[in-house]
């Protein structure tokens, strides 16, 4: 992967993890016209899942944070793959909705997301702002904490 995306992973110390294969009857990410949707990504890591539980029980808000930066950058490997690697023709970040495993009583799903959100600007610069939805769930995938999807628009 070459280019001014890859190269502002590279000063980040960011490696993209390989992209997930899809996990039921749906494809990783469709893109349509000039946008590209990824699927919903959990917190997949270099040894397997991270971050299982719910927030509010099992999961502090740090680590609530460091799930949604994880599952984000699962999905900018998917949007990787889909684009060949070619990070530079994301144009824009639009959408982000953030799926948190909380308990009844938690009400910081916005602070959670914003792991994933800083990671898109981070990468992204301006062009990683975006609408966005925060939303607490009783249970995800494989007990994950969080689970991330976006809508990019590419070139």
């Amino acid at each position: 992967m070459t280019g001014r995306i890859a190269a502002t992973l590279k000063e980040l110390g960011i490696g993209l993890p390989p992209a997930a294969a899809a996990q039921g009857a749906y494809v990783p990410y469709v893109r349509s016209g000039a946008l590209l949707f990824v699927s919903g990504q959990i917190t997949m890591g270099e040894n397997g899942l991270e971050y299982l539980g719910t927030l509010g029980r099992d999961v502090n808000l740090e680590n609530g944070k460091r799930a949604a930066r994880l599952a984000a950058l699962n999905v900018i490997a998917q949007a990787a793959a889909s684009l060949d690697g070619d990070l530079d023709r994301i144009k824009r970040v639009v959408k982000v909705t953030g799926f948190v495993n909380s308990s009844p009583d938690f009400t910081q799903h916005p602070e959670v997301v914003n792991g994933a959100s800083d990671l898109f600007v981070e990468v992204f610069g301006d062009a990683g702002r975006h609408a966005r939805a925060a939303v607490g769930v009783s249970s995800l995938p494989r007990n994950a904490a969080v689970e991330i999807e976006a809508i990019f628009e590419v070139a």
